[in-house]
């Protein structure tokens, strides 16, 4: 076994850290529905996500300057960076800040959900990775979920059509950046400058647009949004994705998707806390069906 193989097996916790880590990621990600919405009621979302970025990536990259961290150095790191750039925080963060508009936190974190579901279709094709039996038998389960849960929503107010399938098309840009970073193989000391080109790359895409589209940014004059901004800037763009990806560094996605099932529990669960958003006896049904479905089809790919 190599020294760096060494120095790397060393700097990954206990089984039960993976564990811990895992859940903090799920319970981060899941939590950054409900602030979105608040501060897009009063800030354009091109404004807030880029806005956000390239703070958010400044941080990042000033860190890891100052730790002495490594920055990419091949085509394929930079490319990488720049692909998952575009499809993380402009495809995925984009669109579903275009949806949020109208659509709630609770049936946004249950179609993010899918994103585990929607890897597993694709495995075979884009990471040569077969099916088990038990993975499409989750696959089933789980979409029929999703499905019963945005059936029974359909008609409430804050549920666009529209939106429900632009936030489905932003799933797809998660996936792929999972598929594309899986592959480039960022050794752990690059991951925090990636991620910080990753931001900033999303970020110079999306101010421009913003300046455009929207013209001056508005200014909020209560305390919610500011909060909220500073919460999805700090925690989310800078803690919650330094920990995706660090996970991703370690071979992690595996066991990252099986508890992805938790996040339309907790996205309900925010959303009906913080803005009072209805949770139903079939929304909970939906996310027990969803909890099955993506449990089956995960623990049958770990077996495999």
């Amino acid at each position: 076994m190599s020294s760096s193989a060494v120095t790397r097996d060393e700097a990954v916790p206990s089984a039960a850290g993976h564990i811990a880590l895992v859940l903090l990621y799920i319970f981060l990600w899941s939590s950054g529905f409900a602030p979105s919405r608040v501060v897009l009621r009063e800030v354009p979302a091109l404004w807030v996500l880029g806005t956000r970025l390239i703070i958010a990536g400044s941080i990042l990259l000033g860190v890891a300057k100052v730790r002495g961290l490594e920055m990419p150095r091949t085509r394929v790191q930079w490319g990488t960076a720049v692909a998952v750039g575009v499809l993380v925080n402009v495809v995925y963060l984009g669109l579903l800040y275009v949806a949020l508009h109208d659509l709630s936190s609770g049936m946004a974190a249950i179609i993010a959900s899918t994103n585990p579901l929607v890897l597993a279709l694709v495995a075979p094709a884009l990471l040569r990775e077969t099916p088990q039996r038990g993975t499409i038998l989750g696959i089933v389960v789980g979409f029929g979920g999703v499905a019963y849960t945005m059936w029974s929503r359909i008609g409430n107010a804050l549920e666009s059509p529209r939106s429900i399938a632009v936030a489905f098309v932003s799933v797809l840009g998660l996936v792929a950046s999972t598929v594309v970073y899986k592959r480039a193989e960022y050794p752990p000391r690059m991951v925090m400058a990636a991620t910080g080109v990753q931001l900033l790359v999303g970020s110079a895409l999306l101010l421009p647009a913003a300046a455009i589209v929207n013209g001056a940014p508005a200014i909020p004059h209560s305390v919610g949004p500011w909060l909220s901004f500073a919460y999805l800037t700090l925690v989310m763009s800078v803690g919650a994705s330094l920990l995706w990806f660090w996970l991703l560094a370690h071979g992690d996605a595996t066991r990252l998707s099986a508890f992805y099932f938790l996040v339309p529990v907790f996205g309900l669960v925010i959303g009906h806390v913080l803005l009072g958003e209805v949770v139903t006896g079939r929304d909970a049904i939906g996310a027990i069906v969803i909890a099955v479905g993506i449990s089956v089809a995960q623990r049958a790919g770990m077996r495999g």
